[in-house]
């Protein structure tokens, strides 16, 4: 058994009950600033699984493994995803046997595809699974899939559509893009657990994290009833922005903005939410967009959003979560 990610912070954690809305990389890393200011108790992290998909036979969930490896302490510090201290023995001897290599799976990390491969073929639900492996691995907030059934993001682009791996690890985000959709949306189900805590009057707040927009938080607020909820939602809804001082601090966000011919700012992000928030968090660097956030929700928070180290994750976390108490 592992053991979770160093110590709460300053060891004061709030009693505030968070949702947070929730990608893979950027997400990830002030999911873990809220584990050291939030009760384990009080944090549900819910993961975007349209990334998912199958791989040599193997179901792969990337940005909820992100976000699990992250909680735990054994996330690899250099590229923000896989495990620490990864080998890959497994890949060089699928390469030598002319294998599909384009997507990275380490040593130790097949373990977990693997394991969650053989009880999702049980019948154990994706949300059950990742509850079982974060016991394991010691993580104490709660993750949660948007769903339990698969959702797929498709990314049209010039050179046609693109299954979102595909797409952003094998093609490497080179076909321009004209847009999205997410195969089996309508049909499929938000946890209900989600719904339940939207609903709940002891809910403190709703953060959505600094993950894609498109791609990350669409799928989960595309999900049949998760908008709506959150517009009835009678805690504040509070989106961090992901663009830092017009750049993505990783990912493919700004690319994609402008291949939709959207400005790469705070703003654009902005307007894709601005049905559903009550606050927005601007980094320190974007200040010029300042007065136009004003006029577009009632209130906007400057601070500074860039997670170059653990103080500076729980340093913003701290600060959307009093925001968020004020708002």
């Amino acid at each position: 058994m592992f053991k979770g990610a160093d110590v709460k912070g300053d060891g004061v954690t709030s009693s505030q009950r968070v949702l947070a809305l929730c990608g893979g990389v950027g997400g990830a890393k002030l999911a873990l600033g809220l584990s050291h200011v939030i009760d384990d108790e009080k944090l549900t992290i819910v993961v975007n699984t349209g990334d998912d998909f199958d791989h040599l036979g193997l179901r792969i969930c990337p940005d909820i493994d992100t976000v699990t490896y992250t909680l735990a302490g054994i996330v690899n510090p250099e590229t923000g995803w896989g495990r620490a201290g990864e080998t890959g023995s497994f890949m060089d001897a699928l390469s030598m046997l002319g294998g599909e290599d384009w997507f990275y799976l380490g040593d130790k990390d097949l373990a977990l595809h693997v394991e969650r491969t053989r009880r999702l073929a049980e019948g154990e639900s994706l949300s059950g699974i990742t509850a079982g492996i974060a016991q394991q691995l010691d993580i104490g907030p709660r993750i949660l899939p948007m769903s339990d059934d698969p959702v797929a993001t498709m990314v049209e682009t010039t050179s046609g559509t693109l299954a979102f791996q595909h797409y952003f690890v094998r093609e490497r985000c080179q076909p321009p893009v004209t847009g999205f959709y997410f195969d089996g949306i309508e049909a499929a189900k938000p946890h209900s657990d989600l719904l339940g805590i939207l609903a709940d009057s002891c809910l403190d707040a709703v953060i959505v994290c600094p993950s894609n927009p498109f791609v990350s938080i669409d799928p989960i607020l595309s999900l049949p009833g998760v908008r709506q909820a959150l517009r009835d939602c009678s805690a504040p809804v509070i989106a961090v922005s992901p663009i830092v001082g017009g750049k993505a601090v990783k990912g493919p966000t700004v690319k994609m903005m402008a291949e939709l011919d959207l400005a790469p700012t705070s703003v654009e992000v902005l307007k894709r939410y601005q049905d559903i928030l009550n606050g927005f968090v601007l980094d320190k660097r974007d200040i010029n967009d300042l007065e136009q956030l004003k006029t577009m929700v009632d209130y906007v928070e400057i601070t500074d959003t860039l997670m170059l180290s653990l103080d500076h994750k729980i340093a913003l976390a701290r600060a959307v979560v009093d925001f968020a108490r004020r708002c």
